[in-house]
């Protein structure tokens, strides 16, 4: 018995942010000292690094919740089940539902609870709970819900991965910018029918002096908003950390499943920063002695930005509908998912499809 996906769906907001959206910006630094680069070279600079054009927001009328709930119909629709079957309802975020010109976080009840009352599944025996597990908490949902399944304690699971991130930033800090909101979700049944489904999975948590790599910290601007929190970052801690661990993370996992590095045929990685992953997916084939193939690794951070929990599951729909002209994924193919986050966390699964 494992565990496959059967549906897959996801929702990209329709409102799109280009770089020059930041135009009007005033960026500080840490200190409150306002940058001497002007504008253009700061947005320039950032898309160099990370890769970001564009990225999406949620309409004022949106919270979380509403995006994870358009992607959870699409999965429910795409599986063809009926969701008074689902044993679980997995819902990651970090921030909760945040109304548009706030930062108050509204997480109770858990956004997954909200998303089954919005389906309006009477089965009282489905049971609805959240994921905090920082950007990789989408990836932790489906090993949660695998174990479930392998256990024997569910059937159905569907697993939701949403984010408003635009709501919760500095507009006086520059890393603002990679910022996106979206969702995605799959609907993982129990299988014994075949062998496609979870072949491995790896979880770990760095917190002896890890933990604040990413945190909640004052605005830049420390005479109007002094005492609102905004999500931060330690950028250069976060881009070293995850080329040391994130790599052997892969490998392992990869040497669990009992495939080779020859058998894979898509790297699916959460959508950070376009060279951060880059060279994480090189690393991971230099442990192997080899170079990384030519678009081994799907990216969408360029048009979409990093939407956090949502990266992945967005970009697997996208994938399997065909939305994607370079890349696809058809039947027997093995795919390495692997993410890295807040925490800081780290996952991965070996997939086949």
């Amino acid at each position: 018995m494992t565990s496959k996906i059967t549906g897959v769906g996801n929702y990209i907001p329709s409102e799109t942010i280009t770089n020059l959206f930041f135009d009007k910006h005033i960026f500080l630094s840490a200190q409150g000292i306002l940058l001497k680069e002007d504008n253009a070279s700061i947005t320039s600079k950032l898309q160099k690094i990370t890769g970001i054009e564009e990225r999406r927001y949620a309409n004022s009328k949106q919270v979380t919740s509403d995006l994870g709930l358009i992607a959870a119909r699409s999965a429910i629709e795409d599986s063809g089940i009926d969701p008074e079957t689902l044993d679980y309802i997995i819902f990651a975020h970090n921030f909760g539902d945040i109304p548009f010109g706030s930062i108050q976080s509204d997480a109770v009840p858990s956004l997954a609870s909200r998303v089954k009352h919005q389906l309006k599944i009477k089965n009282n025996f489905c049971v609805a709970y959240d994921v905090l597990f920082g950007c990789p908490g989408w990836i932790e949902g489906v090993i949660q819900a695998h174990a479930f399944i392998r256990s024997g304690i569910a059937k159905k699971c569907l697993v939701i991965g949403a984010e408003t991130l635009s709501r919760v930033v500095d507009d006086h800090d520059r890393d603002s910018m990679i910022y996106a909101d979206g969702a995605g979700a799959v609907i993982l049944e129990a299988n014994a029918e075949d062998d496609s489904g979870i072949k491995s999975h790896l979880s770990a948590s760095y917190t002896l002096n890890e933990k604040d790599f990413l945190f909640f910290g004052k605005s830049y601007n420390t005479e109007n908003c002094p005492n609102t929190k905004y999500i931060k970052m330690d950028g250069r801690k976060i881009y070293e950390f995850a080329l040391v661990n994130v790599p052997d993370a892969m490998k392992k996992c990869l040497d669990n499943s009992g495939y080779s590095i020859n058998d894979l045929s898509k790297i699916i990685i959460h959508q950070a920063n376009e060279k951060m992953d880059e060279a994480i997916v090189e690393r991971f084939y230099q442990l192997y002695d080899l170079s990384a193939p030519k678009d081994i690794m799907p990216m969408v951070i360029s048009k979409l930005g990093n939407s956090s929990v949502a990266t992945i599951p967005s970009l697997l729909t996208m994938i399997l509908k065909d939305e994607l002209e370079q890349h696809s994924i058809t039947k027997n193919d093995i795919v390495l998912f692997a993410s890295v986050g807040a925490g800081m966390n780290i996952n991965a699964l070996v997939y086949k499809f």
